[in-house]
């Protein structure tokens, strides 16, 4: 796998900063889009500078190339999918709260209209 999903010598140095703090900080963005009532696309244009600064912590601590674009594009698919978890996470979160008269959790993930 490695070359393909990661170009560190080590899995542990991708699952340390683009698993563990990228996607911390992924996890963190899409509450805090959620939280304040932002569109999908406005995480979509985080997740995509948030990718910029994961190849930047791979470059500065591990010496890894900051401008490519096979493994930009692998770290934010997994910030993505991170962020847009968090984000339908707390919105289902905020929908069953707020308007706990209308919704009612059907999974983690999604709600559904109370049946009366």
């Amino acid at each position: 796998m490695q070359g393909v999903i990661y170009e560190e010598t080590s899995i542990g140095q991708f699952l340390l900063v683009t698993c563990l703090l990228g996607g911390w900080a992924a996890w963190m963005t899409g509450k805090a889009a959620a939280q304040t009532w932002s569109s999908h696309f406005r995480l979509f244009l985080y997740m995509l500078g948030l990718g910029i600064g994961v190849r930047f912590i791979h470059h500065a601590l591990f010496g890894g190339t900051m401008f490519s674009l096979h493994y930009y594009i692998v770290d934010t698919i997994v910030l993505m999918i991170l962020g847009f978890l968090s984000y339908q996470y707390t919105r289902t979160n905020q929908m069953v709260k707020q308007y706990y008269w209308l919704y009612e959790r059907a999974s983690p993930l999604s709600w559904k209209r109370v049946s009366r």
